[in-house]
């Protein structure tokens, strides 16, 4: 197989492009860094073309029935000792009859699947298309923002080429940064709600715009579940709510969002301070069943 090919979806077998997509879905939504090291080695060597590579295996997450223009993303957190690093995969997720604006974009989908997953920092973020600039500002939210490269179409670019002059969390006097890993202290307002990793998540989601620590949980029949953070950014309309988190990477586990699999959804965040609800509930809408919406008080621990 020639490494010129690597672009191109032919250059994985069907046998082995269902192979690793079926790992994906079974790690939720990651290829591990020892998965990694053997698709490298037995397809191509090189860490950096079987990313290339495995951007169709990405794009093939993709909902986008408004638009029909499938998006994948790969997001590359540290290397291991081996050098090897895990891949966190990321899709475009549109939602019928609803603003366009509740879109999740590819790069939000992979930077939020290594958030969650607890990557301690984004090396490298390869595209199956050029970022729009709703992206470019998604991406200026992380911590490491200045050294972040961007592989496309198998070359490699400085994030700065893509956002020269940059408007983020310094401009807003923002000392801290997406994935910068901070945690609030929260509690329950009903404590005889008992989900703590749903409180878990709402503490760890990055709100320094509004101080509304939130989180969202999705229960499917089978009685897995889903968590997903809230994480604005310093020009507002990028954030990415809860919910939206959560159904990614519920797409990114191989599952649909629909009555066959939905039991309920909770929604959790700040008494007094709430502003993920209408959100949630226009995403909702989006769909042909009724999905039990559980609204969920928390408040600062003590």
């Amino acid at each position: 197989m020639c490494k010129e090919q690597i672009t191109s979806e032919s250059f994985l077998s069907e046998q082995q492009f269902s192979e690793i997509l079926s790992q994906v879905k079974a790690n939720k939504g990651v290829l591990c860094a020892d998965q990694v090291a053997h698709w490298a080695v037995q397809l191509y060597g090189s860490q950096d073309e079987l990313m290339e590579a495995l951007l169709p295996v990405a794009a093939s997450f993709s909902r986008a029935p408004i638009s029909q223009f499938n998006v994948g993303a790969i997001a590359v957190g540290d290397a291991n000792e081996e050098g090897y690093c895990d891949f966190y995969f990321g899709a475009n997720l549109e939602f019928p009859s609803q603003a366009l604006s509740l879109v999740v974009h590819a790069e939000q989908a992979a930077i939020n699947n290594a958030w969650l997953n607890g990557a301690r920092k984004i090396t490298k973020l390869a595209i199956t298309d050029a970022p729009c600039g709703y992206c470019r500002q998604f991406m200026n939210e992380l911590a490491d923002a200045e050294t972040l490269i961007i592989s496309l179409n198998g070359e490699h670019h400085a994030f700065s080429e893509f956002l020269p002059m940059p408007f983020g969390p310094k401009e807003l006097d923002n000392p801290t940064a997406l994935m910068s890993h901070q945690r609030a202290n929260l509690t329950l307002d009903d404590a005889s709600f008992k989900v703590s990793q749903l409180v878990q998540h709402a503490e760890h989601s990055y709100v320094p715009y509004t101080d509304n620590f939130a989180s969202s949980m999705i229960v499917c029949h089978d009685g897995s579940k889903f968590y997903g953070r809230y994480a604005e950014n310093a020009a507002y309309s990028p954030s990415l709510s809860p919910l939206q988190s959560a159904i990614s990477q519920l797409i990114l586990a191989g599952k649909d969002f629909n009555q066959a699999t939905i039991k309920a959804v909770y929604l959790a965040q700040m008494k007094g301070q709430e502003n993920q609800t209408g959100v949630a509930k226009a995403v909702l809408d989006s769909y042909d069943f009724s999905v039990p919406l559980h609204l969920v008080a928390l408040k600062s621990g003590v």
